[in-house]
């Protein structure tokens, strides 16, 4: 059987409880929350949508030893200070569009488990990102909307070749 990845979650508290779909994972024992920044794991990969170096299936390796980490807060309310304090290895997420029913359409307006997902689905442990998204009615609808684009970041061997594609689907792919 496939050793889990550990993922971990900064919570801060700032959305609707109902809508928080980290909170549902971690009803479902799918990951562990975090209240503070620095509880967050050290040598992890932090998912993070202002860091410089996108995300890509080079960072396999990095997220099966240490885990995988997002940010979960209002990015209208988010500090560029609190942003420069996180440890770990931060990466930005490529160009998807959002299947979650609060920003379905929207273009990376991402919820949680949709970020974790997308990384889970690039690094190639799709079984992983699925396994997060079942517990969405809403789940599967990430994965159509973006899957010729998760097919093709999955093929990216770095971070340079997922900025290249992102181009290209940008240009060149309708956004549903």
């Amino acid at each position: 059987m496939q050793k889990l990845v550990k993922i971990v979650v900064y919570h801060a508290g700032q959305c609707d409880p109902k809508k928080c779909t980290a909170l549902k994972l971690k009803r479902h024992g799918l990951v562990r929350l975090v209240y503070q920044i620095k509880f967050l794991p050290k040598r992890a990969v932090v998912l993070n949508p202002l860091s410089e170096i996108a995300f890509s299936s080079a960072d396999k390796e990095r997220i099966e030893n240490f885990g995988l980490a997002a940010l979960d807060f209002s990015w209208e309310h988010a500090e560029n200070a609190l942003l420069k304090n996180v440890k770990g290895t931060a990466r930005c997420l490529p160009y998807l569009v959002a299947g979650n029913p609060v920003n379905f359409g929207k273009p990376t307006k991402l919820s949680t488990v949709e970020a974790l997902a997308a990384a889970l689905y690039i690094a190639d442990l799709k079984e992983e990102a699925y396994r997060l998204l079942s517990i969405f009615k809403w789940g599967q609808t990430f994965i159509d909307l973006n899957y010729e684009r998760l097919k093709g970041y999955t093929k990216a061997r770095n971070s340079t070749e997922i900025v290249e594609m992102q181009k290209w689907f940008m240009e060149n792919v309708k956004t549903q």
